[in-house]
């Protein structure tokens, strides 16, 4: 037997070692007496701000329509507590809409369109001037030409009965004559755009399943 091969295999198993060690060293790396194991890097201040969801911030839906610090503010959040699926742009949006309606309903006399959205003392006093109006023969002739102006300008929440009230102001633009028995103009122009300042109150009841906001007040 050649006295040369455990030799052989021995240099053969060093060498395999020697590999498997060198091995180890590149993938896990070294590290000298008692190192401290790495500390994971923390994001920097911009990243964390960046990335920070800040609780308790202010709600837009309220403040791009009135004061953060105002009682306004407090009495819509109150609102929102009870029916957090209200929204105020929604309900401004909905209040222009609806002044025109009322305004144009009024004016022409077609009260019966918008009866639903009025509540019952002012119902019968729309009934009453318009009833007026007839006695005497008169006639309005109207045309919207728009809103110029909305503005919410209070708000009110009763937590007991959680009745909300809503004052907006609106500043309308309409051409509107009146005529006699005759046909004759006796006031306006049809030429003239008039301009027409309201304040108007809404008010409905919270976390109910009737999502319609009646006309309680005219103020103009």
């Amino acid at each position: 037997m050649d006295s040369s091969s455990p030799m052989i295999q021995l240099l053969v198993l060093a060498g395999i070692a020697i590999f498997l060690i060198l091995r180890l060293r590149s993938v896990l790396g070294t590290r000298e007496g008692f190192e401290k194991p790495p500390v994971p890097q923390q994001p920097n201040d911009r990243t964390a701000r960046d990335f920070e969801v800040i609780e308790g911030g202010p709600d837009r839906d309220i403040t791009d329509h009135v004061a953060e610090d105002g009682p306004q503010a407090q009495q819509l959040t109150a609102m929102k507590r009870i029916e957090p699926g209200f929204s105020v742009s929604d309900f401004v949006q909905g209040s222009r809409g609806a002044y025109e309606m009322i305004v144009m309903g009024f004016e022409r006399g077609d009260l019966n369109d918008i009866q639903p959205f009025l509540a019952e003392d002012v119902f019968e006093t729309f009934v009453s001037v318009v009833a007026d109006r007839e006695d005497q023969g008169l006639k309005i002739e109207a045309e919207f030409i728009g809103v110029r102006e909305t503005t919410l300008v209070d708000a009110k929440f009763d937590k007991d009965t959680q009745l909300a009230e809503i004052t907006m102001r609106f500043v309308g633009e309409l051409t509107s004559v009146v005529r006699d028995r005759g046909g004759d103009i006796i006031e306006g122009n049809a030429n003239t755009v008039k301009r027409q300042k309201d304040t108007w109150t809404f008010a409905r009841t919270m976390g109910t399943d009737d999502p319609n906001w009646l006309l309680v007040a005219t103020d103009a």
